[in-house]
């Protein structure tokens, strides 16, 4: 039996960092620009912390400025919006990020809108957000870009296809759906309270998960030779007490059935990182009207 090609998710981001590094010192030393990454993270949550350390160690390793903020857990929603509005007015800013999930008493959607769109560059921006759902150029979020790219380079034309986006949530999902539109794609969004979820995955010639349950998707509901894109990244623990890292999909059956699969970990998780260095270089392109290609254009 003939096993699923694996989409490459840390060569893929590795090459996307490299385009971004060449992209990162063009523009300063030709138009005396250089990227700037705003990082915000309230609290001591572990995995955050290794996450926002990961975020500004590649963009220092992409010749782009790093600004860290880390704040105390009891940091007041007020003080958390004034430092968000002198990032959105440092001219050596050009993308800011709030870590997310915050502490219960700061409203997230608060902090969120606080941001400029143009500095935007989780893409979470409501203005970001109708812009992606309309055709429009915004930011678009770092998952599903990474997601997109890795399917197109695959693929080649998406025109046609049909494709299952499991799960809705505002990140990942909802934004997913209307990436595949753009494509030309013929979209469905299950979740919950989808009725036969295996038959609506069986005649999907694309599977994104991403439902944040582990090892949901079996591999007979996958469609033979069908490209499956794994956003899912959860711990499991096994019979001898030891952790696992594993998807959305039951890696080891799906991989029997699809044509082309991304693993977890080393498939959708890379690129996150690596797309969210891609907008902070497109933020600082628009904001000094600089006419530069896109690293790794997807459209």
């Amino acid at each position: 039996m003939t096993q699923a090609k694996l989409i490459d998710g840390n060569a893929f981001s590795a090459n996307l960092r490299d385009e971004i590094t060449n992209r990162v010192h063009e523009i300063r030393d030709f138009h005396h620009v250089t990227p700037g990454l705003a990082v915000v993270l309230v609290g001591e949550d572990p995995a955050s912390q290794v996450y926002v350390r990961n975020k500004n160690k590649r963009a220092l390793e992409c010749g782009m400025k790093s600004f860290e903020h880390v704040l105390p857990v009891d940091t007041t929603e007020k003080h958390l919006l004034n430092l968000i509005e002198g990032l959105n007015d440092d001219p050596e800013v050009h993308g800011i990020l709030v870590q997310l999930p915050l502490p219960r008493h700061i409203d997230a959607q608060k902090v969120i809108e606080t941001i400029r769109p143009d500095k935007d560059v989780d893409g979470f921006h409501p203005w970001n957000v109708g812009m992606l759902a309309s055709g429009g150029v915004g930011m678009i979020p770092c998952t599903p870009l990474g997601s997109m790219m890795m399917l197109r380079d695959h693929l080649g034309s998406l025109t046609g296809l049909k494709a299952i986006v499991i799960g809705r949530s505002n990140i990942v999902g909802k934004p997913m759906a209307h990436l595949l539109i753009r494509e030309s794609c013929t979209v469905t969004v299950a979740h919950s309270q989808t009725r036969d979820l295996p038959a609506e995955v069986r005649a999907a010639d694309i599977v994104v998960a991403a439902v944040g349950k582990a090892e949901m998707v079996r591999g007979d509901w996958i469609k033979p030779g069908a490209t499956v894109i794994d956003v899912g990244i959860n711990r499991i623990t096994l019979a001898d007490g030891k952790t696992k890292l594993v998807g959305d999909v039951k890696f080891d059956e799906a991989v029997k059935v699809a044509g082309a699969i991304t693993p977890v970990p080393g498939g959708v998780g890379p690129m996150t990182i690596a797309c969210l260095l891609r907008n902070t270089l497109t933020a600082a392109a628009r904001l000094h009207r600089l006419d530069i290609p896109e690293a790794h254009p997807w459209n």
